[in-house]
């Protein structure tokens, strides 16, 4: 199987490397070149969701992956059950996993391993393959596992950081609108003769009620300036 092209180095952040999408692709690709006597490699990613991203370095162990995230049999799911390597010496005389063996031997795939990473709540899996038997057996404690422990890491601080850039857009949003809804509550204040706290109370059951933005409730009082507010708002009061 040939190699892929060289995608980079786990390393600094990009918008691109961002994505787990690229950070596995590199995973695997790194793994290929670091582990001897490997043909070719896989990486999966899980949060506890039914999504789980994957990528590899040949489009003929993509059905590897693919057959075993589907029926939930194969190295992958065991290693992810038992959160240690999974690996099988010579698959010609393997037992396990029909589906899969069958399909890696089809790929001249005589060898594999796979090993678990987990961090954060966050589970790598890094797959490698070999055309010859018993080639593996040391790879779950040399380069493999340095670069997966270094991907799973990559991996939880890419979620932090979009995490924190979500809540950031969010409180961005809350400051720009912050403005119209305090005049949106001094008017409903004036119509009602009520105090601010009862007055954000009201906008926000309303915004509850009618499925609407907060801020495009309060931008509604602002552009009607306080008229005719009386029927909409008096409803609203306990």
């Amino acid at each position: 199987m040939p190699e892929t092209d060289q995608l980079g180095h786990l390393g600094p952040e990009s918008p691109e490397s961002s994505l787990p999408g690229r950070r596995l692709s590199e995973l695997a690709d790194q793994a290929t070149r670091c582990v001897t006597d490997c043909c070719g490699a896989g990486s999966t990613v899980s949060q506890g969701g039914a999504e789980r991203p994957a990528a590899v370095t040949h489009p003929d162990l993509a059905g590897l992956v693919s057959v075993q995230l589907r029926t939930g049999d194969g190295p992958i799911p065991a290693a992810l059950e038992r959160g240690e390597p999974v690996d099988s010496a010579d698959l010609l005389v393997e037992k396990r996993w029909p589906g899969y063996r069958a399909m890696a031997l089809d790929a001249g795939v005589r060898s594999s391993v796979t090993i678990p990473f987990r961090s954060s709540g966050l589970t790598v899996t890094l797959s490698l393959y070999s055309f010859r038997p018993g080639a593996l057996e040391g790879a779950p404690h040399g380069a493999a596992r340095a670069l997966g422990d270094h991907a799973v890491t990559c991996l939880v601080r890419d979620r932090s950081y979009r995490a924190a850039l979500a809540e950031l857009d969010q409180l961005g949003t809350a400051l720009r609108s912050r403005p119209v809804i305090d005049q949106a509550c001094g008017m409903v204040m004036h119509v009602l003769g009520c105090d601010a706290d009862r007055a954000f109370a009201i906008l926000r059951r309303i915004s509850q009620g009618t499925n609407r933005k907060l801020s495009d409730v309060a931008a509604a009082v602002v552009d009607r300036r306080g008229h005719g507010l009386e029927r909409e708002l008096v409803p609203s009061v306990d």
